[in-house]
């Protein structure tokens, strides 16, 4: 039987457009969130067949499973309150109903146990267990109305966050208009540059230039002393003495500092941590950030680059999806 720790290895769907395994920071945490309660097991006296969902390579016992499984999970958006199987065979406005029903058939065929989708299906589509992460004061790029919001918690000195750039790039791209790209700063403790990096972005923020910056910071990952980020704000043709007030300026050190704490208080053990309308998506299981945006959309996933085409950087004016 296999266990918990690895189900999401076997349930996520697998994608082209994989978030990097992150920075960590060895002073956190290792031990794992609680796990939700699991729903109750009872099924239904009947096989389910719902349209869209191929379950017929089943056994009759995973086909079981799986029917006790969608006609008792909760749909997994919050105005609706109906069974995952009733939202597919309704077509209810739920666009993530169709992509939770296939994990489900996902999971079932892995071999996952009843028990082990319940608990993961819980962590990854109830819609009670979506954090409510606070973006005010943050630098947002897509519009606020859009229905999939996208939040990252970075560290500027931090390999693995520098890889993130193209994916959150390509995903916006992919997506325009119906995604919100939303930056946190968490800056690692071993990492020392990784402050007055943050500060310099946010200050250039103040000029309306705080993606160029974003970019420029992770291009030149190694060169971040004080006279290379200087060097960066004339690159941007800020203006140099007000960015410079900026960045030793109030507003933008608690910015820095209120990201951060915000993070201690999330927990987060490193970086890049993503969340996808409140919902941390699982680098360690290799979950695809694009997979997981087209799931909230309810549309196919779109394609994107590979994996081997995140090593090398590119100039900020080359970015998709950012001004």
């Amino acid at each position: 039987m296999r266990n918990s720790s690895q189900l999401v290895r076997f349930v996520l769907l697998g994608l082209a457009l994989v978030a990097p395994s992150g920075c960590r920071d060895s002073s956190a945490s290792s031990g794992q969130s609680p796990v939700p309660e699991s729903a109750s097991a009872a099924g239904p006296a009947e096989d389910l067949v719902l349209p869209g969902v191929d379950v017929s390579a089943m056994t009759p016992r995973e086909r079981r499973e799986w029917s006790s499984v969608v006609a008792t999970a909760l749909a997994p958006c919050p105005n609706t309150p109906v069974s995952l199987a009733q939202c597919v065979k309704e077509s209810r406005s739920c666009g993530a109903c169709i992509q939770a029903a296939k994990w489900v058939a996902k999971a079932v065929g892995e071999g996952a146990s009843e028990e082990q989708i319940r608990r993961a299906y819980k962590e990854r589509f109830d819609p009670a267990s979506a954090k409510r992460i606070p973006i005010d004061g943050s630098p947002t790029e897509g519009p606020d109305e859009a229905p999939v919001t996208v939040v990252e918690f970075a560290d500027f000195e931090c390999p693995h966050c520098r890889e993130a750039v193209p994916f959150l790039d390509a995903v916006l791209a992919a997506h325009p208009g119906k995604v919100r790209l939303v930056y946190k700063s968490f800056t690692l403790s071993f990492h020392v540059h990784g402050e007055p990096a943050a500060r310099a972005a946010f200050a250039a923020g103040e000029q309306g230039r705080f993606w160029q910056m974003e970019h420029l910071l992770f291009e030149r990952q190694q060169h971040l002393e004080d006279a290379d980020l200087e060097r960066y704000a004339t690159m941007l043709k800020l203006d140099v003495a007000r960015w410079k007030s900026d960045m030793d300026s109030p507003k933008v050190k608690d910015r820095v500092a209120h990201d951060h704490a915000l993070g201690e208080e999330m927990k987060l053990k490193g970086t890049p941590t993503i969340y996808v309308n409140g919902r941390e998506l699982d680098s360690e299981a290799d979950e695809s950030l694009e997979g997981r945006v087209a799931s909230e959309l309810g549309v196919p996933p779109a394609a994107v680059p590979a994996r081997e085409s995140v090593a090398p950087a590119f100039a900020p004016s080359m970015a998709p999806g950012r001004p």
